[in-house]
């Protein structure tokens, strides 16, 4: 049993005596925060997902402001390097140097006149080779000595060359034309001399055959077999179908006829439109668009086009760099000499021009099957008379409904033979827009073939 003397005294010493706690330095206690929500997460997220799509939104607008206002300054005015000036566009091309070194005469459109024969070439529908001298005239040539190597060289000289490849016709198989007259064959050991330089004459052919050549995958297309009347089509049908635009606008159509050359009208580049740079070729499109595109540099007239008479509507175009040949792009056939249309055949002109006679332009690809015009006929004083010259076919229908239009000039006017397409037209000129007994009038490609080799051997 406890008594009183067993109670301890007070005492001022607690009796769980804690260490003496002393401070140290850079130790500091964190101050309590609450702990990050998910709804707090997605906040900041939000917020800077939201700042990057402002931005991204304001870069592009920026970007399509300029893309806009350099097409508006391109189309007024044309900058000069050297000298660091705007002069208005209209004194560009016009023979006068207002640029430090003339700079605003250099890249311009030029025209060429051609008073040589071309020595090489294909005749009718057979493609058979011919050589050409001034004392003999044509010739075909033979298929004794001929090897793969001189069918490169040959297919090289008349332009577009892809897999070319050759085959023997028998004479007795020819037309009657080209039974008779000489013939040429190739010397041994000439298969990289040019193939007029390589042959000698011969009354007649050994072997029996000539050469016939095929150059290129050209002409080639999709399944499918405005223009006023016409239809809906699609690139990969007309692959070869160019647009050539002008500070951002349609103004013609085009055809390619290799990788780097395009076949278009004279007309095209008359007046204030001599300037290369503000060209662009829009390749492998359906529909109309001004993004992108090839550059040009050089666009060569016909020296002979006679804008009065429309005669001799032919141009060129070479583009800075070769376009890469696929489904949508890829070259027509230029046809050979002696192509044999008859009146009546079937052919299809393709474009982006107005639908109606003074309507708009068409924002897809527009075709239309027409039948060509006998000469004869074309020429009476109730059509056009006089007008027509060797240079021009006719095509369309004397009741009207169906043609080609403007928008469409410079565009392709294609007949489809052995299984290729060929160019023989280039849309030129014609009253109106499918009317009665006004039909639609062509440059006649077969006519110019000459000067289209020529040009492109002269400027590759």
């Amino acid at each position: 049993m406890r008594t009183a003397d067993q109670v301890p005294g007070d005492s001022s010493t607690p009796l769980n005596p804690s260490q003496t706690v002393v401070p140290r330095p850079g130790r500091h206690r964190r101050p309590m925060t609450a702990p990050k929500t998910q709804k707090g997460k997605a906040a900041k997220t939000k917020k800077i997902l939201l700042s990057i799509l402002i931005v991204v939104v304001v870069l592009a607008f920026l970007v399509t402001a300029g893309y806009f206002i350099k097409q508006l300054i391109d189309s007024k005015y044309f900058f000069c390097k050297r000298s660091v000036k705007f002069i208005p566009i209209d004194q560009a091309c016009d023979g006068k140097n207002d640029c430090a070194g003339g700079e605003d005469e250099i890249t311009c459109v030029s025209s060429a006149t051609v008073n040589t024969t071309y020595p090489v070439r294909l005749t009718s529908d057979k493609h058979v080779l011919q050589v050409y001298s001034p004392g003999s005239g044509w010739q075909s040539v033979c298929s004794e000595d001929w090897s793969d190597k001189h069918t490169q060289t040959a297919c090289k000289q008349l332009g577009y060359t892809y897999e070319p490849t050759s085959t023997n016709l028998p004479v007795n198989n020819l037309a009657t034309s080209l039974k008779t007259g000489l013939f040429a064959a190739v010397r041994p050991g000439t298969s990289n001399t040019p193939i007029h330089l390589a042959t000698f004459n011969r009354r007649t052919c050994r072997s029996g055959t000539v050469v016939s050549l095929s150059c290129s995958d050209c002409g080639d297309l999709g399944s499918n077999p405005r223009v006023v009347g016409g239809t809906d089509a699609v690139i990969e049908d007309w692959p070869w179908q160019v647009s050539l635009q002008q500070g951002g606008q349609h103004t013609c159509g085009g055809s390619l006829v290799s990788p780097r050359w395009v076949v278009s009208a004279a007309h095209c580049f008359v007046g204030g439109k001599k300037e290369l740079s503000r060209w662009r070729v829009m390749s492998g499109q359906t529909y109309l668009s001004t993004l992108g595109g090839s550059y040009v540099d050089r666009i060569i007239l016909n020296g002979n086009y006679d804008p009065a008479q429309n005669d001799y509507d032919i141009a060129l175009m070479r583009l800075s760099s070769p376009i890469t040949v696929r489904e949508g792009s890829r070259p027509v056939c230029l046809p050979p000499n002696a192509f044999g249309l008859t009146a009546g055949a079937m052919m299809t002109v393709t474009g982006w021009g107005y639908l109606e006679e003074n309507g708009k332009v068409s924002s897809t690809l527009q075709q239309a099957g027409i039948r060509l015009i006998d000469r004869s006929v074309c020429t009476r004083p109730a059509i056009y008379g006089s007008a027509i010259t060797q240079r021009m076919i006719c095509a369309g229908f004397l009741e009207g409904k169906v043609d080609a239009c403007q928008g469409d000039s410079g565009g392709p006017l294609v007949y489809l033979t052995g299984g290729r397409w060929n160019l023989v037209g280039v849309v030129s000129w014609g009253v109106g827009c499918a009317r009665e007994r006004r039909p639609g009038v062509y440059c006649n490609v077969e006519e110019l073939l000459n000067w289209i080799h020529t040009v492109i051997e002269k400027n590759s």
